[in-house]
């Protein structure tokens, strides 16, 4: 399909009359990996420089245990936005050599838990590998997917997998949200900026 016909696509879509007509997907484009002999198109530490410029908020995503699985799936996550009004979702990003992610995989849902200024420590715990990550945290059930909800956040959204894209290096996950609020935290929220908390 060419710029006008994803235009016109996007054109119906927007329109508020009727039920939206589905927009076609447009070709993915051809990624694939740096080779050895080649120059990188941008250094990586220029690249993790200039994007910790930019504050994020930062959230643990977990997922209630599967088969096999003793414990609940959590782990730190800042690449966490909003996608879409209708249908409700949100993404996160996942590095494709997670541990984590295959059980949260499994599990087909998850809990973001945003984080608040006061719980940079338990970032820190769920952004370790191999201990317990939750022992010692206070959580309950998220309403529909029995994922862990952290206590003392500002906010948690309970959601299912929706669908799973690559993107380089990590995983682009998106949840479809079937259970959201605010929690009984600081209002104010955990920052991450030029690799530090604020």
């Amino acid at each position: 399909m060419g710029h006008a016909g994803a235009a016109a696509a996007a054109v119906r879509y927007l329109r508020p009359a009727g039920p939206p007509a589905p927009v076609p997907a447009l070709p993915r484009p051809d990624l694939r990996c740096v080779g050895a002999d080649e120059r990188a198109p941008v250094d990586q530490a220029d690249f993790r420089r200039v994007l910790g410029t930019f504050a994020t908020g930062v959230t643990v995503i977990t997922a209630p245990p599967t088969d096999g699985d003793r414990s609940p799936a959590g782990f730190a996550c800042q690449s966490f936005t909003s996608l879409s009004l209708d249908p409700p979702l949100v993404a996160f990003m996942v590095g494709r050599t997670s541990t984590t992610w295959p059980r949260i995989a499994r599990a087909g849902t998850f809990c973001v838990n945003v984080l608040a200024a006061g719980q940079g420590d338990l970032c820190r715990g769920f952004a370790m590998s191999g201990a317990d990550k939750f022992a010692g945290v206070e959580h309950d059930p998220a309403p529909v997917s029995g994922s862990p909800r952290l206590a003392g956040t500002l906010a948690w959204i309970d959601c299912t997998i929706h669908a799973v894209h690559t993107g380089g290096d990590h995983l682009i996950v998106v949840g479809r949200v079937d259970a959201l609020g605010t929690g009984d935290g600081e209002t104010a929220p955990l920052l991450f900026h030029r690799g530090r908390f604020r």
